[in-house]
């Protein structure tokens, strides 16, 4: 697929038209893991609106920050265990370049 294409596939009304396609136990752990967060998050919420300590809504923030870490770990994963190796199977090898790109954004 030349990079035109590639890109036009991409678009899709300002969405991304590329799917991913990571077993559904996995789509479910996300989920669960996300939903728990914005849980957290409400509760934080909660927490300035009552006017709970700093100290102590600071470290809720620490343990959010924690497990969307943990999320985006197991989401990268899935992603190159599945995404990124499929595509380097079809032979479409930019793929490396949008992980590199990707991985230096999650660097930062």
């Amino acid at each position: 697929m030349n990079e035109t294409a590639f890109i036009n596939e991409t678009k899709n009304n300002g969405q991304n038209a590329r799917r991913s396609h990571h077993p559904e136990q996995t789509k479910v752990n996300l989920v669960n893991r996300l939903r728990r967060i914005e849980g957290q998050i409400r509760g934080i919420a909660r927490m300035v609106d009552s006017d709970v300590y700093c100290d102590d809504i600071l470290n809720q923030i620490t343990s959010v920050e924690a497990a969307l870490g943990g999320v985006r770990k197991g989401l990268l994963e899935a992603h190159i265990r599945s995404c990124v190796v499929d595509q380097i199977e079809d032979g479409r090898y930019e793929v490396i370049d949008e992980l590199m790109r990707t991985i230096g954004r999650m660097s930062r």
